[in-house]
């Protein structure tokens, strides 16, 4: 790694927007935020206020994010985390009140306010059947989440058939596989590869998913303990525009919440080729009727899930996975609710590996055959946390959550063979132990601002990693010697502001600033010379102007800045370098509506990293790849062809470069320049679903060089389902062309026995799945 300093780093970063105007700009609006005088937030004389809350018509719980609108009025609001919303400053008279959610539908109901009186509704919305013609496009609430519609259409239309099909509901986002099922996959989006996490932010129910300092890669970010039956949401952040998060959410961020309550319980059985077998329960523990902490409304439930393959390689993989998870979400009060979570999740695997091309060309192995069997793992991970929910005065919410995570993890890898070791193998063990503490709260607020609304938003939180991490040398998973080993207390305190101010009718600013402080301890337990302590705090401010030329037309163009960490136990070695290495990010783009039953997103981005770090597993240190400099163009369409039958595609195309690099080697490895997903979905009101989709990712540079090329693919899946009231029946097909494709590749230096002792250099590759057919059977009670 190199050292800068971070002036010098941002003028390199060649940035469009200087940090000085960006700063001066956010300053002015928070200003106005924290002076905001009482007079402007009076009410206006004789006008009068709605108030309201939007609950689930079936479950009874109150619904977060609601579109809501008065006929003839040109200003809206959404709903609050407890499903709350007010509208201030009604001229009084007669008014059309309407909700808008996706997969919901509410009546139109007539409100009457008097002259300074106050009013109060309840919304109760049915679910109905997906119509995009009701779709609108804009997130008043939160507008940074462009991509809400899009995902909220990919949560009803996309089959979820494992834990690895949850990551691809993120749009332009592409998974590889690459060492036995229980190994967290491979990411690519926005012409990143961002190995396990480094620059994509992961989060389940408030809850992180990504692991700094991590034995196996920084970012390191495993999503198996995630049941796919209990997502209920997905909320999409592209770019580094959203104050909330801080490190990895260079490339973006993904927030992922489950079913506060299940409409029904559930038992599925799944069987299919390769000796797989799943068996999953969703159990409803508090019918209808039933309480246990309050008489208002609640919700509880239970899941579990078991997975087993021995999957299509030619040694046996022995794949075993459990997941167990219990939810509890309560509206204590008018004015609180409590969410409390447990799960546990283990998971056992042996692993083929990455094999090279000319050991298949000269028939040694076959494609599904591997040079060293022994590779493989194990891993667990424990996680508990609590959510309370409350209004205060003047309608402010505060959210509060705190979370402990026990995680451990025992890789087995050997990724060069017998270059480094002849006679024994370069097989390595990685493997740590690891407790995480973690508390977050956030402030939210509306306050009047003239006939305006400044929507504020404080948070703060901290994040605590205490763990042991070793990487070692093995033989056939026996450990023969240790080349780093130690302890690593790592943590974080962050805290933001972000404003959102409709300046118009039509036009909404969004500004925010974060700061991020880290401190690094590492106390190597055998050379003093790599221990040490160090701290770095990071400010990132963030920009974005949204406009509604019509509630089917959204502009939008966002800028910001974010970053990522670097490893513990590279930082305390030279704390001076790039331990938080910046990236800037800018784009415009529409999400819009050409016809009423077609929905469009589309972004011209840009993205400069200031250090391009890579993590070396079998030397067990961070390289630094210098300046990187990325552009491209994303594309999101989702169509109803007819009441039933809908289409739907991503496309998206990614250049990217080393900055510092000749033209000769300035490539950036395994980055794609051209992913697409997509695919035509029936669902029949009779029960019948059925999908046929398509997953394509074009040949990329596997080196700088561009000398070694990592091979693309065009492949087809199909699901289909045919569901009543107390059953379902299904089946799923991975590859229906059987086409021989490679999910993870990489240009690797490596040795077979009796080659000569420099190896040779060529593309290692894990082979993708065969057509692969797996039926299941659901009971519904």
């Amino acid at each position: 790694m190199k050292p800068d300093s971070t002036l010098a780093s941002l003028k390199a970063l060649h940035p469009p927007l200087g940090c000085a105007a960006l700063l001066r700009s956010l300053s002015f609006l928070l200003l106005l935020s924290l002076t905001s005088l009482p007079a402007l937030a009076q009410r206006v004389a004789g006008a009068a206020v709605l108030r309201g809350i939007v609950v689930d018509s079936t479950s009874g719980q109150r619904l977060p994010g609601v579109g809501i609108r008065l006929d003839g009025q040109s200003a809206g609001t959404a709903s609050d985390a407890l499903g709350a919303f007010r509208l201030d400053n009604l001229p009084a008279g007669s008014y059309t009140l309407r909700a808008t959610a996706l997969g919901y539908r509410s009546p139109a109901l007539t409100v009457t306010l008097a002259p300074g009186a106050t009013q109060t509704v309840t919304l109760p919305l049915a679910t109905v059947a997906l119509n995009l013609r009701e779709v609108t496009v804009s997130q008043p609430r939160d507008p940074n989440q462009s991509l809400a519609t899009i995902t909220q259409i990919d949560r009803v239309l996309r089959p979820l058939n494992s834990a690895q099909d949850l990551l691809p509901l993120v749009p332009g986002l592409f998974i590889a596989q690459h060492a036995g099922g229980g190994k967290a996959e491979q990411i690519f989006i926005r012409g990143f590869d961002v190995d396990h996490g480094t620059d994509f932010n992961v989060s389940v129910d408030g809850l992180p998913v990504n692991m700094v300092s991590h034995a196996h890669g920084q970012g390191y970010a495993d999503f198996h303990f995630t049941i796919p039956e209990t997502v209920e949401a997905l909320k999409v952040y592209k770019g580094p525009y959203t104050a909330r998060f801080g490190d990895f959410a260079t490339a973006g961020a993904g927030e992922f919440s489950t079913k506060t309550s299940l409409s029904q319980s559930q038992v599925k059985l799944e069987v299919g080729q390769f000796d797989t077998r799943r068996a999953l329960v969703l159990l409803d523990l508090l019918p209808k009727d039933k309480h246990l902490l309050t008489q208002n409304t609640e919700s509880a439930y239970l899941a579990t899930e078991y997975y087993f393959s021995n999957s299509y390689f030619d040694a046996k993989q022995d794949f075993r996975r459990f997941n167990g998870l219990a939810k509890y979400t309560g509206l204590l009060s008018d004015r609180t609710s409590l969410m409390v979570l447990g799960s546990h999740f283990t998971s056992s695997w042996d692993a083929s590996g990455q094999v090279p091309e000319r050991a298949i060309r000269e028939g040694k192995i076959s494609r599904f055959g591997s040079i060293d069997p022994s590779e493989g793992g194990r891993t667990d991970r424990t996680n508990a946390t609590a959510v309370l929910t409350t209004t205060l005065p003047h309608d402010a919410v505060l959210r509060q959550q705190a979370y402990f995570v026990n995680y451990n993890f025992n890789l087995y890898s050997n990724f060069t063979f017998f270059l480094e070791n002849p006679d024994d193998g370069d097989e390595i063990r990685q493997k740590e132990h690891r407790n995480i503490y973690g508390y977050s709260a956030a402030y939210e607020r509306d306050t009047p601002v003239g006939s305006r609304t400044l929507h504020s938003v404080l948070g703060v939180g901290t994040r605590l990693d205490d763990l042991d991490v070793a990487l070692q040398n093995t033989v056939n998973r026996a450990v023969r010697d240790t080349i780093v080993s130690g302890h690593v207390y790592e943590q974080n305190f962050n805290a933001y502001l972000d404003e959102t101010l409709s300046l118009t009718d039509r036009l909404t600013l969004n500004a925010a600033l974060r700061f991020d402080y880290f401190r690094f301890n590492f106390q190597e337990q055998r050379d003093p010379a790599q221990s040490g302590r160090a701290g770095k705090g990071r400010v990132s401010p963030k920009l974005n102007l949204y406009y509604d030329v019509t509630p089917g037309v959204q502009l939008f163009a966002r800028s910001g800045f974010g970053f990522h960490s670097n490893d513990a136990r590279a930082v305390v070695v030279n704390p001076e370098a790039n331990v938080l290495p910046r990236a800037i990010g800018y784009e415009v783009g529409s999400t819009f509506k050409p016809v009423p039953s077609l929905v469009v997103n589309t972004a011209l981005w840009a993205l400069h990293l200031q250090d391009e770090l890579v993590y070396v597993g079998d030397g067990g240190f961070t390289e630094s790849a210098g300046r990187t400099r990325r552009y491209g163009l994303d594309l999101a369409l989702r169509y109803q062809l007819t009441r039933t039958l809908f289409l739907d595609a991503d496309l998206n195309y990614n250049h990217g470069r080393l900055v510092e690099a000749h033209p000769d080697s300035n490539r950036i490895p395994l980055a794609p320049t051209f992913t697409s997903i997509g695919g035509l979905t029936l669902k029949q009101p009779t029960g019948l679903s059925a999908s046929l989709r398509y997953r394509h990712i074009n040949d990329r540079p596997a080196n700088e060089y561009n000398s070694v090329r990592a091979r693309g693919y065009f492949l087809l899946d199909a699901v289909v389902s045919y569901t009543r009231r107390h059953f379902q029946v299904g089946a799923s097909i991975e590859n229906l062309l059987n086409v021989e494709w490679n999910q993870a590749q990489f240009d690797t230096q490596s040795r077979l026995p009796e080659e000569a002792a420099e190896g040779v250099s060529e593309l290692h590759f894990t082979p993708g799945t065969p057509f692969f057919l797996k039926a299941n059977v659901s009971v519904f009670f």
